[in-house]
């Protein structure tokens, strides 16, 4: 196959919004909340295959309005090309509520009526935007409605013109053909000879047909496997894959056998299901893979097999799919993971490797200090109801800075919500990094500001990175190290768990031996623990102890985000001393200090001293300064 054209797999099907019961066990009647996928077959498959590092695009439509622009930016946010995912003024964004029960039932209800992405018309798309591409998958719920069936035919007709491959994975739900109630969405098979002949009219059209056995049963008008594929045979000399859950699955490239194991037969992974919906998605993901990178059938049915198996022991399917990273991790070590749902490093390799925004330097303006604001306001003799509209000050003084300094994809802030919601409130959405601080200040043993952090983290913005500081020493008593290992640990898994970042902020006890060395030792410990932060926040360290730092991290956890470093109320020129030792240090991405740059303007603020315009000229002026100093750290 072309691998010089634009595109690897153009998707054109289903693209919707998921919402999953968060409660599992329950009937849908019952779920309280739920959690917002991207979704729809071919949705999740132009997702799976840009995370398996193919170029995918996706041809369909969305409605003009919030669940739109989220499974839009959900496609780019992963690389794939969004160019034909075309706005729908008229008609809203298909949405899909799901439920699981238990391993065998999970109910779902399709909202379609009328929804965007069955709007795709002919006119949606070029000949020459089908031509760059070297294949075209489509699902089959576009067959089912004249209008999209006739821009699907087109497409088709385009690829075949222009050598597309082109493919199908039959995606056969009745409910979407009109053959059950509306409510019935969990209905896998009804016989029927009209949705039959419709797929039988366009299967000679395809060079890969993808299905389930029942899929092929509706496909090749029989409840007999072998004999379905045998009908199907004699319409199409395409490549036929039979998925056969946890047996794996059997390719066939020629005459039909007379048992589905005398095909090219590659069997499953063991796991445990937690839900079933979305795997096939998962499998056409990791089977497209191998397929047009040309890997041959053994690898991409291991590929297929092992995202499906992923996919089916996690909550969710585009979330859950698994990266190239993660895949191929799993397929090296396959023999030692007997259950990969279960292996700590695929786990990890999931979370780090799905990241999104990457951040390669920040400028972090922190003031999410709450006990030295009270005390400000004591000693300036004013009330502790000034600190709110202090700390959006300082927000404006940092928005402004990041406008004059130019820091688009560098500002940064650490605010909390006990005197800062309105700032969180008001920065989330725009690009930034955000710290959030989770700790009771000062206190040691580590304690948690407002009591369990899961609770805490489920009305918590995805973007806001988890921010806990520890007072920590390698050389604490060992009930008072345990006690704060514990909690660091609680933390760790509960941002594992929520899909937070998590940086990790140690400061040695003032009260007791500090050095860099045992900063160094803090930070082993930590991973001896398995805990693995994606953001370390240290004090500033000597050179050559910032390069064992990097050796450590690299070793440890090489996908960790980076190092900030924390100011402590130094003076600019011990900062800036600081920021030399780790010039040309790339595990040190930036800084994020707070009482350096804002201390004094804000206290002369509360005294009446200052205004506010003159309190936020101030903070910019030592803000700007600082960021001079990071820029020119040698």
């Amino acid at each position: 196959m072309d691998k010089q054209k634009k595109l690897d797999v153009i998707c054109m099907g289903r693209i919707a919004v998921d919402l999953y019961g968060q409660q599992i066990g329950s009937r849908l009647e019952d779920v309280s909340s739920f959690a917002k996928y991207l979704g729809g077959s071919s949705g999740n498959v132009a997702f799976g295959t840009a995370i398996q590092g193919l170029k995918s695009s996706m041809l369909a439509r969305v409605g003009d309005e919030h669940m739109g622009r989220f499974l839009r930016e959900e496609l780019q946010r992963v690389g794939c090309d969004t160019s034909h995912l075309i706005t729908d003024k008229d008609r809203l964004t298909a949405l899909v509520i799901l439920g699981i029960k238990d391993q065998d039932t999970f109910p779902l209800i399709f909202y379609r009526d009328n929804c965007a992405d069955m709007a795709i018309t002919p006119d949606d798309f070029s000949e020459e935007y089908i031509a760059s591409a070297r294949c075209l998958a489509i699902t089959g719920t576009h067959l089912s409605n004249p209008k999209t069936r006739a821009a699907v035919l087109k497409a088709l007709e385009y690829a075949k013109r222009n050598n597309v491959k082109t493919a199908i994975d039959i995606d056969y739900r009745p409910v979407l053909w009109g053959l059950t109630s509306l409510g019935d969405g969990e209905t896998r098979f009804i016989a029927s000879d009209s949705v039959t002949q419709q797929l039988q009219d366009v299967l000679s059209m395809f060079d890969l047909i993808v299905g389930t056995e029942e899929e092929f049963h509706i496909a090749g008008g029989t409840t007999d496997t072998v004999q379905a594929l045998k009908n199907i045979r004699q319409l199409t000399d395409a490549e036929l894959v039979c998925k056969r859950g946890s047996l794996g699955c059997s390719v066939f490239s020629g005459e039909i056998p007379e048992t589905l194991d005398e095909g090219i037969t590659v069997h499953g992974v063991r796991v445990e299901v937690l839900n079933v919906l979305g795997a096939g998605d998962a499998f056409m993901s990791g089977l497209l893979r191998g397929y047009l990178n040309g890997d041959g059938w053994e690898k991409a049915c291991a590929y297929a097999n092992a995202c499906g198996a992923l996919v089916v022991s996690r909550h969710g399917c585009a979330p859950a799919m698994p990266t190239k990273i993660e895949l191929d991790n799993y397929l090296e070590r396959a023999a030692a993971v007997p259950r990969p749902d279960l292996d700590p490093m695929l786990n990890h390799l999931h979370r780090v490797t799905s990241r999104s925004t990457q951040w390669n330097e920040l400028c972090v303006m922190a003031f999410d200090h709450r006990i030295q604001f009270v005390d400000m306001a004591r000693l300036a003799g004013v009330d502790i109801s000034c600190i709110p509209t202090l700390k959006k000050l300082i927000y404006r003084a940092s928005s402004e800075v990041a406008e004059e300094a130019n820091l688009q994809g560098k500002a940064g802030l650490l605010c909390d919500s006990t005197f800062g919601q309105d700032v969180l409130n008001d920065v989330t959405g725009r690009g930034w990094w955000i710290g959030r601080p989770i700790e009771l200040p000062a206190s040691r043993p580590l304690c948690l500001e407002h009591g369990n952090i899961g609770s805490q983290l489920i009305s918590w913005p995805k973007e806001h990175i988890v921010k806990c500081l520890v007072f920590f020493h390698p050389e604490d008593n060992h009930p008072l190290r345990l006690e704060q290992e514990k909690t660091v640990q609680e933390v760790y898994s509960a941002c594992c768990q929520s899909g937070h970042e998590l940086l990790l902020e140690v400061i040695l006890p003032a009260d007791m031996e500090r050095n860099d060395e045992l900063y160094l030792r803090a930070i082993k410990r930590f991973y001896n623990l398995g805990i693995k932060p994606d953001w370390w926040k240290l004090p500033p360290l000597q050179a050559e102890n910032w390069d064992a730092v990097d050796q450590l991290i690299q070793e440890r956890d090489p996908y960790c985000r980076g190092v900030v470093l924390l100011g402590l109320d130094a003076p600019q020129a011990e900062l800036q001393a600081g920021f030399n030792a780790a010039a040309g240090k790339s595990i040190v991405k930036g800084f994020a200090v707070g009482r350096t740059l804002f201390g004094k303007p804000s206290l002369e603020w509360m005294k009446g001293e200052i205004n506010d315009d003159e309190l936020v000229q101030k903070i910019k002026t030592n803000y700007l300064n600082l960021i001079a100093l990071w820029r020119q750290r040698k």
